[in-house]
C-alpha cells in the first residue's frame, strides 16, 4: 500500500510491538510496498497491518488468525511464517479498527506481479510442491474453499445499475465509465464462471492446502532458495489454485508430485483472479475514497484488464 492507513497512530503501533513482542521499534520505517496490508521494517523485523474493517472486525481478525496459524504450522523452509508474540499469539489487535502481526525480516528480492522468471519456474512447482504435500498438517485448520467469487454480489449491483453515477469519491466515475463500456464482457466472465465452477465443485477430495496468491510479488529470492511470503489467502482448495500461475512449471510439478493439473481448474482459477480484481476496483472506486495512490492504482488496474 503507497498510502498509510487512516486512523492508525505510529506511537501506537510502537507499543503494541513493545508489549505483544517485546520489540523496541525506535527505527520503524513505512514501507509502501504490497497490496491490502500495511508494512513497516522494525531493525531486524517486518511488521504487518490489516485493517479489520468496520462491518465485521472481529470475524476478520479470527480469519487472519486461522491463516497465520497455518503458514506457522506447515513448519516448511519456504513458508515465512509470524513470529510468535510472547503470549503466544500469532497476530494481535491493535485498537478496534487493526491487527499486527510480526515476521523475520528476510534478505531477499521480491518479483512483481506478473508472469514468473522462465529460470523460476521449476523451483516455484517445487516450493509450491512441498506446499501442497504438507496437507495433512493443516487439515483440520485451513479454510475450505466454497467456491464463491468474493464481491461478487457488489459486482453484480454494480453492473444492474451502472448507469447511476457514482459519487464515492474523485475517481469514481472514470471507474463507471471503464465498467460501462465493458459490463457485456463481465456478465460473458460471470458465466463462463459458474461452468467452470460446475465442472470442479466434485473433485473436492483431493483438495490441497494452497498459498492462493503465489505470483511473483509474494515469492521472495534469497541465498537459500524461494520464500512464500503473505499467507493470508491460504485455503484447502483444488491444486490449481496455486498451479494457474505456472505456464511450464506445470510439468515439473506433475514430476515431483505424479498429480495431473486439471484444465478445468486451471480455467477457473485463471478467470477468477481476473474477475476477483475487478469486483475489489470496482468497490474501491465505488465507495468512498480520497485522491491517493492506491485510489488512482485501482483505477489504473480495472483499465487495465479489460486494454488485455
Amino acid at each position: 500500500m503507497r498510502d498509510r492507513p487512516v486512523g492508525l497512530d505510529e506511537r501506537d503501533l510502537t507499543a503494541a510491538l513493545l508489549d505483544g513482542w517485546g520489540i523496541t521499534a525506535g527505527d520503524l520505517a513505512y514501507l509502501p510496498v504490497g497490496a491490502g496490508s500495511y508494512h513497516w521494517a522494525a531493525g531486524p523485523w517486518f511488521v504487518k497491518v490489516d485493517d479489520l474493517g468496520v462491518d465485521s472486525p472481529s470475524r476478520v481478525f479470527e480469519d487472519l488468525r486461522r491463516s497465520l496459524t497455518v503458514a506457522l504450522r506447515l513448519g516448511l523452509a519456504c513458508v515465512v511464517a509470524p513470529v510468535v508474540a510472547v503470549d503466544g499469539s500469532v497476530v494481535r489487535r491493535l485498537g478496534d479498527r487493526f491487527a499486527v502481526a510480526v515476521f523475520p525480516l528476510v534478505a531477499g528480492v521480491a518479483g512483481e506481479f506478473g508472469p514468473h522468471r522462465a529460470e523460476d519456474l521449476g523451483e516455484v512447482a517445487r516450493v509450491l510442491a512441498q506446499v501442497h504435500g504438507a496437507t495433512p498438517a493443516v487439515v483440520d485448520l485451513a479454510p475450505r474453499a466454497d467456491l464463491r467469487l468474493p464481491g461478487r454480489g457488489g459486482l453484480e449491483e454494480a453492473l444492474r445499475v451502472v448507469e447511476v453515477p457514482w459519487t464515492g469519491g474523485p475517481y469514481a466515475e472514470r471507474g463507471r465509465a471503464v465498467l460501462r463500456r465493458h459490463a457485456g464482457l463481465v456478465r460473458d466472465w460471470l458465466a463462463e464462471f459458474d461452468q467452470l465452477v460446475a465442472g470442479v465443485r466434485g473433485t473436492s477430495a483431493g483438495w490441497v492446502v494452497t498459498h492462493g496468491e503465489p505470483h511473483p510479488g509474494n515469492v521472495l529470492r534469497t541465498a537459500d532458495g524461494l520464500r512464500l511470503i503473505d499467507w493470508t489467502t491460504v485455503q484447502i482448495a483444488p491444486a490449481e489454485r496455486d498451479l494457474w500461475m505456472l505456464g511450464e512449471g506445470l510439468e515439473e510439478y506433475t514430476a515431483v508430485t505424479g498429480q495431473v493439473v486439471s484444465p478445468v481448474g486451471i480455467a477457473l482459477y485463471r478467470r477468477w483472479w481476473v474477475l476477483a480484481d475487478v469486483a475489489a476496483f470496482t468497490a474501491d472506486l465505488r465507495g468512498p475514497h480520497g485522491a491517493g495512490r492506491d485510489s488512482a492504482a485501482a483505477l489504473r488496474y480495472l483499465s487495465g484488464y479489460f486494454e488485455r
